[in-house]
């Protein structure tokens, strides 16, 4: 499909960084964020799971990354957060946490940790200097005669040793799903391109095979329906994600769903998209040729 004016997006999930000291995964990156500067892609976007072990002080691995290779700013780099980045397991599974009747400490513990990314992510969160801004947003970006806007989620939910044993099953609250039905939020996004931004996978392997169905339930979306009924009343026309480490295009309810895969395990490849000014749209994954 050729365009004669486009937008391009880059877009990468579940990095993964677990360390400072992996010197390979930060080569890989720098070397990836080259290469979209060398393209000359418009935006990248980066669906979660930044980081392995919810470490606040690791997300200046990314945040230096990007600065480097001048991507660090609000028109350049849109980010959302993963379970990853969000739930520590080891401090959850403590004996004095685990047994902890009372689910508030959990949702404080996640809150914190979000309010931590939304600090540090902040200018690529908002422009116009708006000290409470953070995941949820929208963000709206244009391009010459093309407008593009981002309806960024969060999906993670706080750990539970019956319901979300692994920290890896997700929703979207009750009063983000509410604000995005604001007039406000309908009247920035008309006239744009909508892209819905969420970390879960609304689809994992959804077979009749029980193994399988275990997996899907330990990695659930688990309000994946009232998400999706969100985006159509939005007009999102695809929605970008992470978490299912496959990179894999599928269609629900009539909206595409692009899974970005994993970095970390696949640092050769990524998630392009590019966007005419008619709104023709069109994807694919690239693979770039790296020396090993």
């Amino acid at each position: 499909m050729s365009f004669d004016k486009k937008v391009t997006i880059a877009h990468l999930s579940d990095l993964h960084f677990a360390s400072r000291n992996d010197r390979y995964l930060t080569a890989r990156f720098d070397v990836i964020l080259a290469e979209f500067v060398r393209r000359k892609y418009d935006h990248l976007v980066l669906t979660g799971d930044l980081i392995d072990t919810a470490s606040p002080a690791l997300w200046t691995i990314i945040r230096d990354a990007l600065s480097r290779h001048g991507l660090f700013d609000w028109t350049k780099t849109t980010v959302i957060p993963g379970n990853h980045d969000l739930i520590d397991l080891e401090e959850e599974m403590r004996f004095y946490n685990a047994l902890n009747p009372d689910d508030r400490s959990r949702q404080r513990r996640l809150d914190e940790r979000l309010r931590q990314f939304n600090a540090l992510f902040h200018s690529l969160i908002t422009d116009d200097g708006d000290a409470g801004a953070g995941v949820p947003f929208v963000k709206v970006l244009r391009f010459g005669e093309i407008a593009l806007s981002f309806v960024a989620v969060n999906t993670v939910a706080p750990w539970s040793g019956l319901d979300n044993p692994v920290g890896a099953r997700g929703s979207v609250s009750r009063e983000t799903l509410m604000a995005l039905q604001e007039p406000e939020v309908r009247h920035a996004l008309d006239g744009t391109f909508v892209i819905g931004l969420c970390h879960h996978a609304y689809k994992v392997y959804g077979t009749g095979a029980l193994v399988d169905q275990a997996f899907d339930w330990t990695m659930e979306f688990k309000n994946r329906d009232e998400f999706l009924g969100a985006m159509r009343s939005l007009g999102a026309k695809l929605v970008l994600h992470g978490h299912f480490h496959r990179f894999q295009v599928y269609q629900v309810g009539g909206i595409p769903f692009i899974n970005g895969g994993s970095f970390r395990y696949s640092p050769e490849r990524y998630g392009e998209l590019t966007i005419g000014a008619d709104g023709r749209w069109s994807h694919r994954f690239v693979n770039l040729a790296l020396k090993k």
